[in-house]
């Protein structure tokens, strides 16, 4: 990845560093008015069971309130954020859990170690042209029959927001609406099956609806 590259990392870090405190102050958890999502994660979490004790990994973190309701399902499981400030505030709220700063498109970790990679609204600060390398990363460190979930914002491809500013804070930050169909297709050619798609429509002060998808890293065949 060349600098150039690089700069929408550099971006996202510095905006979420910028924003983490009010960020994590409304969004303290995230799912708790959000039934179906919730069972979505349940489900994940049940897929990854099968694969214990091989570790969950969930991909920009957060405040960390995902990451403990995977604990709470009984998964190993660990954060990952690029924002360290985000990092520091999740080890606040959450010190029984691992979270480490970290970007999903280059993962410290090693081949075919992980049960389950989730990544919830993470995959929207990802330009198009990384998703083919997010998605093989995902691929490469999954243990075969390993599950990711995936949530964004649905949206046609033309469709990008730039924000320079929120919770009062200035910001550089890039969210990409994809449709359920273009991220599947991305998936798909990383290697990645297929297990499952919802589409939620939108909600309370939403504006899209909301896209979820379940794929799973093929078991080898005997």
């Amino acid at each position: 990845m060349t600098d150039a590259d690089a700069d929408f990392l550099r971006a996202t870090r510095a905006s979420y560093d910028a924003i983490a405190r009010a960020y994590t102050d409304r969004f303290a958890d995230g799912l708790a008015d959000l039934p179906l999502e919730r069972g979505l994660v349940a489900a994940f979490a049940e897929l990854c069971r099968a694969h214990a004790p091989a570790p969950v990994a969930d991909l920009g973190s957060g405040p960390g309130y995902v990451t403990a309701r995977l604990d709470a399902h009984g998964l190993p499981v660990f954060g990952v954020d690029i924002s360290p400030r985000m990092v520091e505030l999740a080890r606040r709220a959450h010190p029984g859990l691992r979270f480490h700063v970290g970007s999903m498109t280059s993962l410290d970790l090693p081949d075919e170690t992980l049960a389950g990679v989730l990544a919830l609204y993470s995959v929207i600060h990802v330009p198009d042209e990384h998703l083919p390398a997010t998605f093989a990363e995902f691929h490469r460190v999954l243990v075969p029959g390993g599950h990711v979930l995936l949530s964004f914002q649905s949206g046609e491809a033309e469709d990008r927001l730039h924000l320079t500013e929120r919770f009062g804070q200035e910001i550089d930050l890039d969210c990409y609406w994809r449709t359920p169909d273009t991220v599947i297709a991305h998936l798909t050619k990383a290697g990645l099956r297929l297990h499952a798609r919802f589409l939620r429509e939108a909600r309370a002060e939403e504006q899209r609806p909301r896209a979820f998808i379940l794929a799973e890293k093929p078991p080898y065949r005997s």
